[in-house]
């Protein structure tokens, strides 16, 4: 940008309507292309399947998380609380940040692209590369993310389990996917923040918003995150990816973009903790890769001679979702040959093949837990107590158990 007229632009957010970040970096950032390139990768991957209106993307969430983020540093300080404008800077940078190292489909493909490899580690080379381009303005900033700050309650506000990315996630992917469970009161929550013994806490008489935030969590996991539709769709995604990487490994002719194919080719060597590779070279592939890379060359292959890709991205470009089992106790082995060996015959393919039609795999959620960064309750006569013990309504037993569910998918023929 020219000035710091343009700067200081107004930002016409869905959600919270009319926003203004303060500082005038957070727009250089925004500007990166790096930054840019989250325009192109959805924020729920095919979740739009189902809802589809949740079509968002990653860019819409980290700027919104950045606005909450102010918004609760000005909170703080209205209380009382020390943030320097350096920290504040730093604060909002790294959540405008965290979810940049995000691949095509956002999580649908978290350990598909680069296998072993999650968002997290993808975003703290980013910001790494970043702080070099800045001249080491995104130091602390990375701190911060990584916790290493020690402020502590400014990572809490990055990443917990009360954090600003979590706020703004439910707030969002509620408004745009139209499930009004998952609407929160984040404006009565934000002013509820304090800091207790150094750690992000909340105001006793923001206890019945902290009880709908973690209900809502809950339901939108299970009616939106997991439904099972959702989980069908992705795992034709994922399996798309892992049979491309399969024929490619046996030398199968294959139509990829040059940045899908840069993660293809070197795979196993990008997972050895980048050693093999410079931080620039992985970026600059990176950098290319978005959900489009996927869609175009999944139309590609809808022609291809090989059954089971042909299959596989046909079912995602056109919607033909395979048949989806979600059941509470897992499939027994014989029940899941049987459908294999179907398959099999259908499609005159190997038993081998078949695995990449049939899959048999675990979910689960646990909306609280209280053995990580536990969401406090501050009294007036400073108590501090852990929002379940405090809650008159919340059951912790429950909110705190990890809900498995086992979903087996299959084409329908």
């Amino acid at each position: 940008m020219e000035n710091s007229d343009k700067r200081r632009k107004i930002i016409n957010d869905p959600v919270y309507g009319f926003i203004k970040l303060k500082n005038e970096f957070h727009y250089e950032l925004i500007e990166h292309p790096s930054f840019q390139r989250m325009r192109r990768i959805r924020q729920l991957g095919l979740t739009d399947y189902v809802y589809p209106g949740a079509f968002h993307s990653r860019f819409q969430h980290s700027i919104g998380a950045a606005y909450l983020m102010q918004e609760a540093v000005d909170v703080l300080r209205d209380k009382g609380f020390d943030i320097s404008d350096k920290e504040e800077e730093s604060a909002i940078s790294a959540i405008l940040l965290h979810d940049i190292g995000h691949g095509p489909f956002s999580h649908a493909l978290e350990f598909s692209v680069v296998e072993g490899v999650n968002h997290e580690l993808m975003s703290l080379l980013y910001m790494d590369s970043l702080n070099e381009y800045f001249s080491g303005r995104l130091l602390m900033a990375i701190e911060i993310f990584t916790d290493k700050y020690p402020k502590r309650f400014l990572h809490q506000l990055v990443s917990s389990q009360l954090d600003v990315d979590r706020l703004d996630y439910l707030c969002r992917d509620s408004f745009f996917s139209g499930v009004i469970e998952g609407a929160v009161g984040v404006d009565r929550i934000i002013r509820m923040l304090t800091v207790a013994d150094g750690k992000i806490a909340v105001e006793a008489k923001g206890i019945y918003s902290i009880e709908k935030f973690l209900i809502a969590r809950r339901l939108m996991y299970w009616q939106v995150y997991l439904h099972k539709t959702v989980v069908a769709a992705e795992e034709v995604l994922i399996q798309l990816l892992k049979r491309v990487k399969f024929l490619y490994s046996c030398n199968f002719d294959l139509f990829l973009t040059p940045s899908l194919e840069f993660f293809v080719k070197n795979n196993s060597e990008v997972i050895e903790n980048f050693r093999l590779f410079s931080p620039s070279l992985i970026i600059s592939n990176f950098d290319l890769l978005d959900d489009s890379d996927i869609i175009i060359c999944a139309k590609m292959w809808m022609t291809s001679s090989d059954k089971v890709l042909s299959y596989l991205a046909k079912s995602l470009i056109n919607r033909n979702l395979p048949k989806v089992h979600l059941v509470d106790k897992s499939f027994d082995d014989e029940y899941v040959d049987e459908i294999k060996n179907r398959i099999v015959a259908h499609f005159g393919i190997s038993a081998s093949d078949a695995n990449f039609l049939v899959t048999n795999s675990m979910i689960s959620n646990k909306t609280y837990s209280p053995v990580l960064d536990e969401i406090k309750i501050v009294y007036h006569n400073g108590d501090i107590v852990d929002v379940a013990e405090a809650s008159d309504m919340l059951n912790l037993s429950v909110l705190s158990k990890e809900v498995k569910k086992y979903c087996l998918c299959y084409p329908r023929f």
